[in-house]
C-alpha cells in the first residue's frame, strides 16, 4: 500500500507553504498572537479564498468536499507555520460534527456559510476534570415550553470569543453513559452566553471558559437525534487527534529545521556550533523521530475514511506518538539554541509552547497508549 501523497495532495500542500511563508511568517504570528483575540480578520479571509474553509464540506453545500488526509496535509502546513486562525476548530473539528450528526436540514442550513467564512463555529465539549469519555458529559438543560434551559459551563473552547455558533456537547437523559449524550447548536450572541479567557501558555491559541446563565435553547437546536449524540463525538475525537497529530508533525519539522539553520551560524571556540558532534547527534535524533512519524500520521488520516474499524486505534497511536515527538525537538531546539532560545525575542518559544499544549489536547500520550491497548484487545 502506497502512503505517499497524491499529485493534488502534494499541490495542496506546496501551495498551502508558499501561501503562509508570504502571508504569514514569524512576524505576523507575533503581531497577530499581541491581538486581544489571536485573530486577524483579513489574515482569514485570504484563506477563505483558498478554499480552505470548505475542504470538509461537501460539495453539494458549497465546499471542496475533500477528506482527512487532505485536511492533515493542510494542518501539517499550519502547524508548521503555527498561525492563528480557527481552522482546527471550525473548518475541521466543528464541520466534521455537522457533516456527521447533523440532519439533512442542518446541514444546508450551516455547511454552506461555513464554507463561505460568514460563519465561525467551535465545539464546547469539556467540563470539570476534562474527561473525554460519556461521563464527563454532566452539562444538563432543563425542560421548558420553549424548548430547553441551559446553566453551567464549559472549559477549554477554542475560539469562543470569535465564533458564531456554539457546539454544546449535553445530557438529555439520566445516568452517565453514551445514551443521553446530546449536541445542541447554539448561537454565540444568545443572550445568557459569557465568555471568559482562560490563561494558556500558548498565545497563538487562545481557550475560553463558556457560560450559560438560563440559556434558552430551542427545540429544533438539537444536533440529529436526540440522546444520540455520543458516537458523533467518539468519532470526533478521532478527527481531533488525527488533526492535532498533523500539526505536531509540521510544528516539528519547523522547529528542527530552525535549530539546523541557527547551528550553521553560531560560532564558539572559532568554529559554528553545527560542526560540533553532540550537536549533531541531537539533530540526527530529531530527524530519526520526525521522518518516521508522517508515515504514522498519514495512515490515521488516511484510516478515518479508508479503514474505519482501525481509525480510532491509529489515531490514538498518531496523537500519542507525534505530540510526544513535538514535544522533543521543540525541547531539543531550544537547547542547541542556548540562552537566546528561553527568552520572549526568539520566535522557537511559539512552537515549544505550542508542542506542550498539543500533547495535553484531546487527552495525553499514556491516556491514547492505554486506548491502544484496549483497541488492540490487550
Amino acid at each position: 500500500m502506497d502512503f505517499g501523497l497524491t499529485a493534488d495532495q502534494q499541490m495542496l500542500a506546496d501551495s498551502a507553504r508558499e501561501f503562509l511563508a508570504a502571508e504569514s511568517p514569524a512576524t505576523t504570528v507575533r503581531r497577530i498572537s499581541e491581538d486581544e483575540h489571536a485573530f486577524s480578520p483579513e489574515l482569514f479571509r485570504k484563506m477563505v479564498e483558498q478554499g480552505w474553509t470548505g475542504l470538509l464540506v461537501p460539495e453539494q453545500h458549497g465546499g471542496l468536499g475533500l477528506g482527512m488526509l487532505d485536511a492533515a496535509v493542510l494542518l501539517t502546513e499550519l502547524g508548521r507555520s503555527l498561525t492563528p486562525a480557527p481552522i482546527l476548530s471550525s473548518a475541521v473539528l466543528a464541520t466534521s460534527l455537522l457533516v456527521s450528526a447533523g440532519s439533512a436540514a442542518q446541514r444546508k442550513q450551516w455547511l454552506p456559510r461555513l464554507a463561505s467564512g460568514e460563519v465561525i463555529a467551535t465545539l464546547a465539549w469539556l467540563e470539570e476534570g476534562d474527561r473525554l469519555d460519556p461521563g464527563g458529559v454532566l452539562l444538563k438543560p432543563r425542560r421548558a415550553r420553549s424548548g430547553l434551559r441551559l446553566s453551567g459551563s464549559k472549559l477549554f473552547v477554542m475560539d469562543a470569543e470569535i465564533a458564531h455558533l456554539l457546539l454544546v456537547a449535553v445530557r438529555t437523559g439520566a445516568g452517565s453513559g453514551e445514551a443521553g449524550v446530546s449536541l445542541l447548536l447554539v448561537p454565540r450572541d444568545t443572550p445568557g452566553i459569557t465568555v471568559t479567557p482562560l490563561p494558556s501558555i500558548d498565545v497563538t491559541r487562545r481557550v475560553y471558559e463558556v457560560n450559560f446563565d438560563d440559556v434558552v435553547v430551542p427545540a429544533d437546536a438539537m444536533l440529529g437525534a436526540e440522546g444520540k449524540a455520543w458516537k458523533h463525538l467518539a468519532k470526533l475525537l478521532d478527527v481531533a487527534c488525527v488533526a492535532i497529530a498533523a500539526e505536531s508533525q509540521g510544528g516539528s519539522e519547523r522547529a528542527l529545521h530552525m535549530a539546523v539553520e541557527y547551528a550553521k551560524v553560531r560560532e564558539q571556540f572559532g568554529r559554528v556550533i553545527g560542526s560540533f558532534q553532540a550537536v549533531k547527534h541531537i539533530a540526527a535524533e530529531c530527524f530519526s523521530e520526525i521522518e518516521p512519524s508522517r508515515s504514522l500520521l498519514w495512515y490515521a488520516a488516511w484510516a478515518q475514511q479508508g479503514n474505519p474499524r482501525d481509525a480510532s486505534r491509529a489515531a490514538a497511536m498518531a496523537k500519542a506518538r507525534l505530540s510526544e515527538v513535538y514535544s522533543r525537538t521543540t525541547n531539543r531546539s531550544v537547547q542547541i539554541h542556548g540562552g537566546i532560545g528561553f527568552t520572549w525575542e526568539h520566535d522557537i518559544h511559539f512552537w515549544f509552547k505550542r508542542a506542550r499544549c498539543n500533547e495535553a489536547a484531546f487527552g495525553n500520550p499514556a491516556w491514547h497508549r492505554e486506548r491502544v491497548a484496549q483497541l488492540s484487545g490487550w
